[in-house]
């Protein structure tokens, strides 16, 4: 309860308008999580990401980004040195774009840097296969965000990803 200034009481407000939220759609897809830099974190994301993409009308893309995200977790996990990673998942101009955020800082050193950079490539090797397959793109980089460390994206599209197969199956 809240007391106006007159001195009467006056209930808080509650919305009743379930118009105010849009149903889910793909075009209302933005979702953020912060999950523990642990083993169990890639498997926590992948059954958010399909239950994001189920409510939002988009399950036919399923198996590829459910692989994509995977993918990055498990890698966002494995180069950490912190206790979280940050994933965001948008739908936006019928194209899947997630990000992960861990706390891995940029190597001052060039060499360091270069073989860090090459490590990283190697864990996202089958994540490189699957944006492939559909016609996606991928990469990772500097994060730009307050406290440093890496951010690595994909951009699955929808019209890629909903004829996925598994990357074994395509050729």
């Amino acid at each position: 309860m809240s007391t106006s200034i007159a001195g009467t009481v006056s209930p808080c407000p509650l919305s009743t308008d379930e118009r105010r939220t849009p149903p889910p759609s793909p075009d209302t897809l933005a979702y953020s999580l912060t999950l523990p830099a642990g083993p169990a974190s890639a498997r926590i994301a992948r059954a958010a990401t399909r239950v994001v993409l189920q409510a939002h009308g988009l399950a036919d893309m399923t198996d590829a980004a459910v692989q994509v995200v995977a993918e990055l977790a498990a890698c966002a996990c494995r180069f950490t040195p912190d206790s979280e990673v940050y994933v965001s998942l948008r739908y936006r101009d019928g194209d899947l774009r997630v990000i992960l955020y861990d706390g891995h800082p940029r190597h001052t050193h060039p060499r360091l840097a270069a073989a860090c950079d090459a490590r990283r490539r190697a864990a996202l090797r089958v994540l490189g296969c699957v944006v492939r397959a559909c016609e996606g793109e991928w990469g990772f980089g500097e994060a730009r965000e307050p406290g440093g460390g890496t951010r690595m994206w994909a951009v699955v599209p929808w019209r890629g990803a909903r004829g996925y197969v598994g990357v074994g199956l395509l050729r």
